[in-house]
């Protein structure tokens, strides 16, 4: 992390866990263990539990956003969420192109850009995802991979907008697999998608930009994944769903 030039932001993405009453009682746990953490906190929880979690949060540090958002302000779209509902619902932030949602929902780059630009658009902060499957990586073009996802995501979005994107990057291979990048591996990559948006944009614009590890980070690995310059933090999954697990990287993320 280099907390000079950005925010360190710790995001837990629940999934699709948790009903209303255990989500407060999660949210209950983790109120006192994250207070007055050295980064942000954000719970992207279930849609049906957003309304619950934000009652649980109402004044505290812990921010809640949503795992996903359609591309369309309304319309004919059954079983989808719009941004300007979870606007007006309270909500903050957004997951949008995880790579669950491109594995198993027929998410591309070009859809992925068009959740982007409506949750921009309704006011959202984005917590964008990029990473490669595992052939990707043996094939040895992750660079080519997260740069195509990264431009194509970002395409038609401000320099001013950029404020409202945190970039996460989850090589898929190490997303629930308990695999996970190295330290090394993990710099590497998040630097070079800094890279990618200083030649999109500038230096300065990309040296601010928030970019989080999100492939297994747990309670374990944050310190030494955390203390890489390029690495701001984490999207964090099964370890978001214990209390103690996801307080620990908040405490890692806080140094």
């Amino acid at each position: 992390m280099n907390k000079s030039l950005r925010r360190a932001v710790i995001a837990g993405n629940w999934k699709m866990n948790n009903t209303r009453p255990a989500a407060t009682t999660l949210i209950g746990e983790l109120l006192s263990l994250v207070s007055g953490a050295g980064c942000d906190v954000i719970a992207c929880v279930p849609f049906t539990a957003l309304e619950s979690a934000l009652a649980a949060t109402g004044g505290s540090n812990l921010k809640i956003g949503a795992q996903n958002c359609h591309w369309a302000a309304s319309g004919a779209f059954t079983g989808e969420i719009s941004a300007p509902m979870l606007a007006e619902l309270g909500i903050g932030h957004v997951i949008i192109g995880h790579s669950e949602r491109r594995q198993y929902f027929g998410e591309t780059d070009q859809t992925v850009n068009t959740r982007l630009r409506a949750a921009l658009d309704a006011g959202l902060t984005a917590i964008l995802c990029v990473g490669e499957t595992l052939d990707q990586r043996e094939q040895n073009i992750t660079e080519e991979i997260c740069a195509l996802q990264t431009k194509v995501a970002l395409a038609g979005v401000s320099e001013h907008e950029l404020k409202r994107i945190i970039i996460a990057y989850e090589p898929v291979w190490a997303i629930g697999t308990g695999k996970t990048a190295t330290a090394q591996q993990a710099g590497e990559a998040c630097g070079f998608i800094r890279s990618v948006v200083a030649g999109l944009y500038s230096q300065t614009t990309a040296d601010t930009l928030t970019i989080q590890y999100g492939g297994s980070m747990n309670a374990g690995n944050a310190a030494e994944l955390l203390a890489m310059p390029d690495i701001d933090g984490g999207l964090i999954g099964g370890a978001s769903l214990k209390a103690a697990d996801f307080a620990a990287i908040v405490k890692a993320a806080s140094l």
